[in-house]
């Protein structure tokens, strides 16, 4: 199980990697240093609190993991 700091962390990480890759392809596309630092930040914004959720949910689900053994050796 993940702490919520940790997935807070790991959150940030990939945050800061799309938020360069949005604003790059915004700034690409428009042409417009603001308007795409604009779109990054509205986009990381969003997609943070995303991404938290969508973590935490998936920590609840079953679905995949291996059972911890009672004891080991």
């Amino acid at each position: 199980m993940e702490s919520h700091v940790r997935t807070i962390m790991k959150a940030l990480s990939w945050r800061v990697i799309a938020t360069l890759i949005t604003f790059t392809v915004a700034w690409i596309v428009t042409g417009e240093l603001k308007f795409a630092a604009e779109i990054g930040l509205a986009d990381t914004t969003i997609k943070l609190g995303a991404y938290y959720l969508h973590e935490r949910t998936w920590m609840r689900v079953a679905f995949g993991k291996l059972k911890t053994p009672e004891y080991q050796i």
